[in-house]
């Protein structure tokens, strides 16, 4: 067998010189070695086989890569003949470090496979694709960057005594919500995301992807016997999953990409996998963070100026404002009249009336636009709500033309693999996805954002965008190949119209729809619609969108905050009650609140003010001034303790530090206290601090100079949000 080893003496040099760079790189007759202080990767020379070792105990060996290509069928890297590699140096925004690149060849085969590796000096973190290369056209919805099988000897191993696998839907709807799954019988798909970690110490493995232009990538998993071990792990991209109702929704029922057709197809000489990102360490916190940061590298984000807005949503008073007659045009100028006396709540950003899903008939642009003069004469911005993906309407109705435009639905809607109309959102009153690629869709949407204008919106609420996502038999333009690429380029074409049509300084806000891209809108939803009751079995609540839920889905996505996004949305909270369901005590109001500050979300109301009550605690909680100060500058907390598992019994805890050290604690148990353990060094200098309720200022305790730790009660069903002072 053939080995060809091309490192460069000045790239040794600029990999091993001094303390700049402490990487160095080995190659021998059966091996090449790259290793640095957090990682040591080998690439076997005969198999082609690559083994990562990190600095915590994670290991994954006998790694392979894979393509299923419609012609040659599926073929692994260690189904060739001759392995090459070559090494490069390279430099990015994540540093200095070297890229592998391994060839692996046969003269019986038309294809080749290249996987690339980038190992930085200085950073625990890798990036690795890999992609098939033939004379002839390639065709492929299947390729996997990085495989594990059993039928390689191949493992990944993470240490500890209560490791974990992260599973993570592939968007934001149906309630679904994130789960850690345990040993030993987790097997299952992530999406986009995922991670493997010991869930006392937070040490562990963090991979996902960082392109979405074409792919969405899955992450199937199968635990081995052994705890910690997993057999299966398959990093791909072409995932394309059906739901399927006889699951439960977290565990393929609902989790999935909602999916009628296959993945699509790339098609050329060279197939290309999507970029994954691979980090293991001691904090998988941190690897998070840099996974986030990295995202943002190569795609970018959008910037927001100034303060967070703050906002009123008509959608927790009535579902189709107007529709049946809860709030008429009259209920929503009380609205305006109400905000406007609440000091704190207008320190800030102007705040904005949110009207969402609306009866048009009652609602219609010149009546908008009239709101919107009103609310201007009190320092008010009016908000705008669309679906640009999708198209709400009777059942089989699909000769009526799409908004906008004389295109009947039938000649935009996406197909399944039977070239039958796919349906969304099923029922007598459905919702049926549009191709972003054709021109009718445009059309449509810039009818909305002209409406938009004409009222003088400047916060924009898109929802059901997953529709946009899903794969079809049949697209306007055939170029457009995969769901993912459609939907990719619809938010590009999206963001270009707001910003053409109404200005760069529109606030965008994305509901329903897959986590990325992300870079178009400046927040997403973290789960579906919340209603702000305590947990989701609660008598005489819907059995989901609970804020349990809602911050057990965000307890492992704060990381989004400050890197995806300027900020995150937690959705509304509510004064009194959701729409028609029962009456909220305070002490939900209270817990949910401060679920909605350590996540970094968005101040959003969606209360009904005509109600003395909800009247009145607006008052007590959406114009206290420290909650409103908060808001205007919102920053994810940091999790100690996040959800496990899929239980409404969670208690988590985060903290903040800053000039002022927030912790936040969250008891979500029915009747048990919860004491919530601090080490003060986690938190704190050595320094002698008073422990203070941040809404009240009381003071609860004390911490002492030199105190090691110090524990601080939950009541059942309650969250405690207290600030350390400094007093010496």
């Amino acid at each position: 067998m053939r080995i060809i080893r091309n490192i460069s003496f000045a790239g040794l040099l600029c990999m091993t010189y001094g303390n700049i760079l402490a990487q160095t790189v080995t190659p021998s007759a059966d091996s090449l070695v790259v290793s640095n202080a957090d990682l040591k990767l080998i690439v076997d020379s005969h198999t082609g086989r690559v083994s990562y070792l990190f600095s915590n105990g994670v290991r994954l060996q006998n790694t392979i890569a894979t393509v299923e290509e419609l012609n040659n069928g599926k073929l692994s890297s260690t189904d060739f003949s001759q392995h090459k590699y070559t090494t490069t140096p390279m430099q990015d925004a994540s540093g200095r470090g070297v890229t592998i690149s391994i060839i692996h060849s046969d003269p019986s085969r038309s294809l080749k496979l290249e996987q690339h590796i980038t190992v930085y000096a200085q950073s625990p973190h890798l990036l690795l694709d890999v992609q098939a290369t033939g004379d002839a056209t390639l065709e492929s919805r299947n390729i996997s960057p990085l495989t594990i099988i059993p039928e390689q000897q191949a493992y990944l191993f993470v240490p500890g005594n209560a490791p974990r696998i992260l599973d993570v839907p592939f968007d934001n709807d149906n309630w679904v919500p994130v789960v850690t799954r345990q040993w030993p019988s987790a097997s299952g798909i992530s999406y986009e995301f995922t991670s493997v970690y010991d869930q006392h110490s937070l040490s562990g493995l963090v991979t996902g992807s960082v392109t979405h232009d074409f792919w969405k990538t899955g992450f199937r998993y199968g635990a081995a016997k052994e705890t910690g071990r997993i057999d299966s792990f398959i990093v791909y991209g072409g995932a394309a999953t059906a739901d399927d109702k006889s699951l439960p929704p977290a565990y393929g029922g609902l989790d999935g990409t909602h999916d009628h057709v296959p993945h699509g197809t790339m098609l050329g000489k060279t197939v290309t996998s999507p970029l994954i990102y691979l980090a293991a360490g001691t904090d998988t916190r941190k690897a998070f963070t840099t996974y986030g940061q990295v995202n943002v590298q190569l795609a970018g984000r959008s910037e927001w100026k100034g303060d967070a807005p703050f906002y009123w949503n008509s959608f927790g008073v009535e579902g189709v404002l107007g529709n049946t007659r809860v709030m008429m045009p009259p209920g929503v100028i009380k609205t305006s009249d109400f905000i406007a006396t609440l000091d704190n709540f207008n320190k800030y950003a102007p705040p904005v009336l949110s009207v969402d899903s609306y009866d048009q008939s009652i609602y219609t642009t010149s009546l908008l636009t009239s709101l919107s003069r009103y609310g201007q004469k009190k320092r008010q911005q009016m908000g705008f709500y669309f679906i640009p993906f999708a198209v709400w309407t009777w059942k089989n109705s699909l000769d009526n033309p799409v908004g906008g435009t004389q295109t009947p639905l039938s000649d935009v809607v996406l197909r399944d693999k039977n070239r039958q109309p796919i349906m969304y959102k099923e029922g007598d009153w459905a919702c049926y996805p549009i191709d972003p690629s054709h021109p009718a869709t445009k059309a449509s949407i810039i009818q909305q954002l002209q409406k938009a204008k004409a009222i003088h919106a400047t916060f924009i609420k898109i929802d059901f965008l997953s529709a946009g996502a899903l794969e079809s038999s049949t697209r306007y333009n055939r170029n457009t190949r995969s769901g993912m690429q459609a939907y990719s380029e619809g938010l590009k074409m999206l963001r270009s119209l707001v910003d053409s049509i109404m200005g760069p300084d529109v606030f965008i806000t994305q509901a329903i729809s897959p986590m990325f891209p992300h870079q178009y809108a400046h927040t997403r939803f973290i789960s579906t619609d919340v209603y702000s009751h305590l947990r989701d079995d609660q008598p005489g609540f819907p059995h989901w969108g609970s804020t349990a839920a809602s911050l057990a889905a965000g307890s492992h996505m704060w990381w989004m905050q400050g890197t995806l996004w300027p900020f995150t949305n937690l959705d509304v909270i509510v004064m009194k009650s959701f729409q028609n369901n029962p009456e909220l005590t305070e002490q939900e109001i209270k817990v949910r609140l401060y679920a909605m500050m350590v996540m970094g979300s968005i101040l959003g109301d969606g209360s009904d003010f005509r109600q003395k009550i909800a009247a009145e605690r607006a008052k007590k909680y959406l114009n206290h001034p420290a909650v409103c100060a908060w808001f205007s500058h919102p920053v994810a907390f940091t999790p100690v303790s996040m959800s496990d598992g899929d239980t409404q019994d969670q208690q988590m805890t985060f903290f903040r530090k800053g000039d002022t050290t927030l912790l936040a604690m969250f008891n979500f148990i029915k009747d048990k206290p919860f004491d919530a353990s601090w080490q003060t060094a986690d938190v704190a200098d050595k320094r002698h601090y008073e422990i203070r309720d941040f809404m009240t200022d009381a003071v609860l305790g004390e911490i002492s100079n030199g105190q090691s730790s110090f524990t601080l009660t939950v009541p059942p069903k309650d969250a405690l949000l207290v600030k350390l002072v400094p007093r010496d």
